[in-house]
């Protein structure tokens, strides 16, 4: 009875973390979404196991269609998807990442055509079918021994990419414990198949070290990517309604619980890549630019992006922007390249709209108008 009780909240809050993973705007993010999918899957794996646990296929033997599913397969494609958008692969990998589910495709079809002989009942099978279907099925076995293993072992040469040592140790944890069952799943699996062996104590086990997979990235993982900072955030964020419900409404910053105030820092990952998008892609250049178009390119709604910018400069948004114009306005001026170009020329140059927006920011960043700075390096 607590066995299968730990099995059904880790089921009910995977599909709640994942929900809570994909809508929030705090965990928006293209790598971000492959953890949700990859807590999904392993909440639609225990889901699966708890029906056989309480006999419910007997009673809804079409629900043998989900439980035949290997939904493992989808487990190691969505672990290398979230690592390699994490260390930002995702140019070399997006014409390629279909490769990743093309073993869960072959399974999923070859057990669904078995099924609809065996559970449904639309079709009977003729033997030289049958023979198609073993060749197949060991085809399925082959794929397992060889891909489940691959994909998370080639995870651990990626993982060198990351620069921040503390976000390398959290992701290398996480690979390891979701490496290990799946591994431990794979040997229990193959030797009843070949062996004969009851595995159902191993099993066991092994779904409850699922479970805590589950609770250690609720509790542990989310802490770890800096975006929650503490236990008390992590559960008002689970139980707030809205964050789920809601999330079409635009984010107000009187909305967010001050846990998230806290917890947002200069090493906030979306603050980390606005700043490479200012100094390496000199996205300020781009005169429409706007919050919304930023927050769009980060992922995140525009309602936090002024969050993060709010509290880790001081500043908004706007002013923000505006003090890279004026840092690229002063290397114009200092550059004999630009010698030839009016002021004002520098000023549309670096993204400014206009002379008074310009010669009021470069005022209010450096104390000095345009002119005097001018006169000054001379």
């Amino acid at each position: 009875m607590i066995y299968t009780t730990l099995l059904n909240i880790a089921v009910f809050q995977g599909f709640i973390l994942g929900l809570v993973i994909l809508k929030s705007s705090l965990f928006n993010s293209n790598s971000n979404k492959y953890l949700a999918y990859l807590l999904f899957t392993l909440s639609i794996i225990l889901l699966n196991y708890v029906f056989e646990l309480h006999h419910v296929f007997a009673s809804y033997p079409l629900l043998h269609f989900t439980d035949n599913i290997n939904w493992v397969f989808l487990m190691p494609a969505f672990l290398f998807l979230f690592i390699i958008n994490r260390i930002d692969h995702t140019r070399k990998y997006k014409q390629k990442k279909y490769l990743c589910f093309i073993p869960f495709a072959f399974s999923a079809v070859l057990n669904i055509i078995n099924d609809l002989d065996h559970v449904a009942g639309v079709y009977t099978l003729s033997e030289s079918g049958m023979v198609i279907i073993q060749i197949l099925s060991l085809i399925q076995i082959f794929l397992a021994i060889t891909f489940i293993p691959f994909l998370p072992i080639y995870s651990y040469f990626m993982i060198k990419h990351l620069k921040d040592s503390q976000e390398k140790k959290w992701i290398l944890t996480f690979l390891t414990i979701v490496s290990s069952v799946l591994f431990v799943w794979l040997i229990t699996a193959l030797s009843g198949l070949f062996f004969d062996y009851d595995i159902s104590s191993t099993m066991r086990v092994i779904a409850l070290f699922a479970t805590f997979i589950i609770h250690w990235t609720a509790y542990i993982g989310i802490y770890k990517y800096k975006l929650a900072k503490n236990k008390d955030a992590i559960y008002n964020l689970l139980n707030n309604d809205t964050a789920v419900l809601y999330t079409h409404l635009p984010v107000v910053d009187n909305s967010i619980p001050q846990e998230y105030k806290e917890s947002i820092t200069a090493d906030n990952l979306y603050f980390q890549k606005l700043e490479l998008l200012c100094k390496e892609e000199h996205i300020y250049t781009d005169s429409t630019l706007n919050r919304e178009k930023v927050a769009e390119k980060l992922g995140i709604s525009a309602g936090y992006l002024s969050q993060i910018v709010n509290t880790i400069t001081g500043d908004n948004f706007a002013h923000y922007i505006n003090q890279y114009r004026v840092e690229a306005v002063k290397e114009m001026i200092s550059d004999p390249e630009y010698e030839n170009y009016t002021l004002l020329t520098m000023g549309l140059e670096a993204g400014f709209t206009s002379k008074t927006t310009f010669y009021n920011s470069f005022k209010k960043v450096t104390g000095q108008t345009p002119n005097e700075y001018k006169n000054t390096i001379k």
